[in-house]
């Protein structure tokens, strides 16, 4: 059975820049997988204050939606940047939302 694509080519219009690394470390302590990806996402951001001891300030967070598995290689999503808008974010989370049958529909980057 062929599953509907939650996240359409169509709508992957901004250009980003992934660099995700992997959750193993080689002997050297660095991660053992990193992948360097130039792709089109679906990116959507929300803004909110956060109140500090001197003043407010507002904390940018970021959604990128891809169609499909942008990493097949790597199982789990957790660490890495990004580049997008000329403006560097961290992945907080990440997600491989799967189809019943387990292959992976859209992946999803949390960032700040």
């Amino acid at each position: 059975m062929k599953y509907p694509c939650l996240v359409p080519k169509q709508f992957c219009t901004t250009p980003i820049h992934v660099s995700i690394e992997s959750e193993e470390i080689n002997n050297l302590g660095m991660p053992k997988y990193v992948l360097e990806l130039d792709i089109q996402c679906n990116y959507q951001e929300t803004a909110k204050p956060v109140l500090t001891a001197e003043k407010k300030i507002i904390q940018i967070n970021g959604i990128a939606l891809f169609c499909g598995d942008i990493a097949p290689n790597i199982p789990i999503l957790s660490s890495g940047t990004v580049i997008i808008n000329g403006i560097e974010r961290q992945i907080v989370t990440g997600e491989k939302a799967r189809n019943p049958d387990g292959t992976v529909n859209y992946c999803r980057l949390n960032l700040v």
